[in-house]
């Protein structure tokens, strides 16, 4: 399988494009991944006056590393600066505040949505259904510029079902012929928290929504795998094949454990963090 890079740049998020949604308008609550409770639409303490983060390159250090493994998939700045066109929340009225902090987590998933419609049609394999593809992208894109009262009224949950019908028969196409048959490909779903697959040959399979926390995945071959939705968190990937896994997010990468060996698709970065990362 091509191991093909599609063109993500506009579903990263950028920062300093937005007024700080993702620390607002979200909550948290204290854990191994939050230092504190956070209620929506309260500004997280840690977030100053110009929308940057005080602590950004400690969050880890500081007990913030949820915020790590987070991105909105640009769509903090399509908020910003398209929907509400370059308004602050501060400063502005209660209501305007309010309705960017209901509207960012909407536009966020139909970005998420976008992210998955690109990358599927960067897959040879995809190529029967990139005219619906395609077509779902251009109504997914519609729907993020729609107004801030069409935005809070839109049935996201229906449109997501919509365009995972499509997604599921890409990963179908793409997963065909890559790796062995039988039950070891079908893995959707399923509780592998701890799983000891150090190893593993998993070319091919489907671990779209598996619970992979804190699994063993050292030297595991995870080519032509489906990582849609998939935990990763503190799964460790030392020494793992990624290459040409498909639907593997920014966030999943950051909040798993790697290796300057660990192979990745081009669609993701290796995160600093990672042990001999460079």
């Amino acid at each position: 399988m091509p191991d093909h890079t599609p063109d993500l740049s506009d579903l990263r998020g950028d920062c300093a494009q937005c007024f700080g949604l993702c620390c607002v308008a979200l909550p948290f609550a204290r854990s191994a991944d939050f230092a504190a409770d956070k209620p929506a639409g309260r500004p997280c303490p840690n977030l100053q006056g110009d929308h940057r983060c005080g602590i950004h390159a400690r969050l880890r250090d500081k007990g913030y590393a949820g915020c790590t493994v987070y991105d909105c998939f640009g769509a903090g700045q399509k908020v910003s600066q398209v929907t509400f066109g370059g308004q602050d929340w501060r400063g502005g009225s209660e209501e305007r505040a309010r309705r960017m902090f209901d509207v960012f987590p909407v536009v966020r998933q139909l970005h998420e949505l976008l992210r998955y419609l690109t990358e599927a049609l960067g897959l040879p394999a995809a190529r029967p259904v990139h005219a619906d593809l395609r077509r779902a992208l251009e109504e997914t894109e519609r729907l993020t510029r729609q107004t801030p009262e069409e935005l809070a009224a839109l049935d996201v949950a229906a449109h997501r079902q919509e365009v995972n019908v499509l997604l599921l028969r890409t990963s179908e196409l793409a997963r065909a012929g890559v790796g062995k048959k039988g039950k070891g490909k079908e893995r959707r779903g399923a509780d592998l928290v701890g799983a000891r697959l150090r190893g593993a040959d998993l070319r091919g399979a489907s671990l779209r929504g598996a619970c992979l926390i804190a699994a063993d995945l050292t030297g595991a071959d995870l080519r032509g795998a489906d990582m849609i939705g998939a935990d990763l968190r503190d799964a460790d990937l030392t020494g793992a094949d990624l290459t040409g896994a498909f639907f593997l997010t920014q966030p999943q990468v950051n909040a798993a454990r790697g290796s300057a060996g660990t192979r990745l698709p081009g669609s993701v970065a290796r995160p600093a963090h990672w042990t001999g990362a460079a």
